[in-house]
Parts: C-alpha cells; sequence; structure tokens
C-alpha cells in the first residue's frame, strides 16, 4: 500500500487489508510505504489512527517508511492510492515484471475506471477515505482468497 507520505491513506489501507485477511484465515504479508521521506519513522497521523479506531483497527503501532527497490522483491503487488503515486512508483521499478505489480488500488473495486483515494490530510476527508478503502480490500480479499481456494 503506497501514499505519498505513509502516515494517512496507506497504513489505513495496510490495517484494513491486514484486518480483513486475518478474519478470513489468509496468511498474507502486507504492508505500507510512502514515495516521499517526509515523515520517515512517524506515527500515522493521530486522525487517520482515530478513525481507524472507531471500525475496529488499530494503526498507532505503524511507523511511516519510503518505498524501497527491494518492495518490488517483496511484495506480488504494490497498490498506490492516486495516479501521482502510481507514477512515482513506476519510475522507481527496474522493468516492465514489476512495473507490472503496480495498480491503482481503487480499479479493485471498480475496475478500469482508475479511481483514486484522496488525501485527507488537509480535508479532514478520513471516514470517506475508510470507506473507499474497505470497499477495494474486500474486493482484494474476494478477488485472491477465491484463488487461493
Amino acid at each position: 500500500m503506497v501514499c505519498l507520505g505513509n502516515i494517512c491513506r496507506s497504513p489505513m489501507a495496510e490495517g484494513i487489508l491486514r484486518h480483513k485477511a486475518t478474519e478470513a484465515g489468509l496468511n498474507w504479508l502486507v504492508d505500507s510505504a510512502g514515495t516521499s521521506d517526509w515523515h520517515r519513522g512517524e506515527a500515522p497521523d493521530t486522525r487517520a489512527v482515530r478513525k481507524m479506531r472507531e471500525h475496529g483497527i488499530d494503526i498507532a503501532p505503524l511507523r511511516a517508511r519510503q518505498l524501497a527497490p527491494k518492495d518490488f522483491e517483496t511484495f506480488d503487488l504494490i497498490y498506490v492510492m492516486d495516479a501521482e503515486n502510481y507514477r512515482d512508483v513506476l519510475r522507481i521499478a527496474l522493468n516492465n515484471q514489476q512495473k507490472a505489480k503496480v495498480q491503482l488500488i481503487m480499479n479493485e473495486a471498480e475496475p478500469g475506471k482508475n479511481g483514486i483515494v484522496p488525501d485527507p490530510y488537509f480535508n479532514n476527508g478520513f471516514e470517506t477515505v475508510y470507506q473507499l478503502l474497505n470497499q477495494a480490500c474486500n474486493a482484494i480479499i474476494q478477488k485472491y482468497s477465491e484463488k487461493n481456494s
């Protein structure tokens, strides 16, 4: 899960998908990162932490990190929140195989629409972000847990 600073959208996405995967009995490695290093080592935004707690998910222990080239080796998929994140992550990819791992997360919920998850940092839209990510993560669980059954 990747956004710009790794303090709002991507840790929320990480928390939601990890929670859903655990509930579904799936042994998935789920992580998040930012395309920038602005918040490296910081906890998620307190508004994101509060919103996630309202939905029964604790992301407070997470710490921001920057996306690294090794992430393309570690993860099968790299979900991004918007078009800018998509472009930035593709610049890090070394080859077409790595580029193919990068996907807009909202395309899981609404295939081919290239929808985005808006950054809630300045407009306090954390509930909207939660609802979008919850929808996308439900689609991810359904899609990939069926492939593993």
